[in-house]
């Protein structure tokens, strides 16, 4: 049936838009649940699969790898081929990546599956904002990029909440993973019905192709301030400090306070999932997953409270004070470890809602795309190193003792370049001080 001028689901309404953005939302939902299985289900790993920790931070490594690679690559494909046909292929990627994890004939198998899930699963963020950009531009482009986060975000929550329940319920670690790839598969299927309902409306409405905005021009890197660099030192001690950590936080709690991996009950599975949330609390995968929670809570109150106030490189400075005691309690001391979990959460509502939006503000407009490209590539490699570092010192130690020390140092280089950051602002004008 053609749909007409007068049909209240004509490409130009909210509700046409609205409903975009649910399958945009989908379209990274799997791949965020796979990114974290790894680690939600690392304890059951270890023991079933005979792995080291040092090989469980390298599947995390393999994606990484792929990540920095992609970044390069990512955002000209999508210019070259539009965002239609070179997000299909992103999706196709990220289901043969989890797919093979899932079905491995080998230790070497799955080290391939978690790059080719890197592969896709980089460049198709960038695919996502590049439909935002086209469907919610100059509208709801705000409120629709906070949903598509917190529907993403979910995944990850799914995944450290769920992940020990379907391998122990089922009886293998395997289903876990298999879980995870049908995901992926729904986000594939998510990403097609993007694609026909773009088409359509594209057809109608005339729309232009956006372009992926977050590719690397090599000669715009030489004229950038100390600030973005800064700012991109600390992105990398940051996000280095937190999701190398969760890659093997579930582990930690389990071998160290000897936390349970599911909240026991009776009943159906969902029942069981709807406990495990219940108790998130009191799991060790629960427990992983709080400084998502928070993040998905509190992420859009902290934005608007920055944009309020400013105070970007002050924020910054905060952010990476919370961490180091966080980080160095867990290690030395036997202190339940919600509460510096909590602590954690804090300050990765504080750091990227502070550091995101600071660097169109110490870049020139035009550069802005290579500002975010080169940011994100050197952010990855920081996230390639340290989920290894991370397992090795484990196998070595026969503790996390080590690796808690080292994340806290992380935290402390970050805060000299919050320091430096803030120094150098102030001879810039205050520029990330203002609202």
């Amino acid at each position: 049936m053609a749909i007409n001028q007068g049909f209240s689901f004509h490409p130009s309404t909210k509700l046409y838009r609205f409903s975009l953005l649910a399958f945009i939302s989908l379209l990274t939902f799997g791949s965020y649940f796979a990114y974290d299985i790894i680690g939600a289900i690392a304890p059951t790993l270890v023991e079933d699969l005979g792995a080291e920790r040092g090989t469980i931070g390298t599947f995390y490594t393999m994606y990484s790898i792929a990540a920095i690679l992609s970044v390069l690559v990512g955002g000209i494909l999508i210019d070259r081929f539009g965002i239609r046909k070179s997000s299909l292929v992103f999706s196709i990627l990220v289901f043969i990546g989890s797919a093979l994890v899932a079905f491995p004939t080998s230790l070497p198998v799955i080290f391939l599956g978690r790059f080719i899930f890197g592969a896709g699963s980089e460049p198709l963020v960038v695919a996502q904002m590049a439909m935002l950009t086209r469907w919610f531009k100059s509208k709801e482009m705000a409120l629709s990029f906070g949903i598509t986060l917190t529907v993403s975000r979910l995944g990850t929550m799914f995944s450290f909440n769920t992940g020990e329940l379907i391998a122990s319920y089922f009886g293998h670690y395997r289903y876990a993973l298999i879980a995870a790839s049908l995901f992926c598969l729904f986000s594939l299927f998510a990403n097609i019905v993007y694609i026909f309902m773009d088409r359509h409306g594209a057809k109608v409405l005339e729309l232009k192709e956006e372009d992926s905005g977050d590719k690397i021009v090599f000669k715009d890197i030489t004229s950038f301030s100390p600030s973005f660099w800064y700012v991109t030192m600390l992105c990398v001690t940051f996000y280095s400090a937190i999701f190398p950590f969760t890659a093997l936080s579930t582990d930690f709690f389990v071998d160290k306070w000897g936390i349970s991996r599911v909240a026991e009950t009776q009943g159906g599975f969902l029942y069981q999932v709807l406990n495990n949330f219940l108790h998130m609390f009191s799991t060790a995968g629960g427990i992983s997953s709080i400084i998502i929670f928070a993040s998905m809570v509190c992420a859009p109150f902290a934005g608007h409270l920055v944009d309020k106030m400013g105070k970007r490189a002050s924020l910054m400075i905060v952010g990476s004070l919370l961490m180091i005691p966080s980080h160095l309690l867990m290690g030395i001391t036997n202190i339940y470890p919600v509460y510096m979990m909590i602590t954690l959460g804090a300050a990765f509502v504080l750091v990227p809602a502070a550091m995101w939006p600071s660097i169109p503000l110490v870049v020139p407009k035009e550069k802005v795309g290579t500002a975010f490209g080169l940011c994100t590539m050197i952010q990855n490699i920081g996230l390639a190193l340290f989920p290894y570092l991370n397992g090795t010192l484990r196998d070595i130690t026969h503790s996390y003792t080590s690796s808690m020390i080292m994340f806290a140092s992380l935290g402390f280089v970050g805060l000299i370049f919050a320091f430096l950051l803030i120094r150098a602002d102030r001879r810039a004008g205050k520029i990330l001080e203002k609202p």
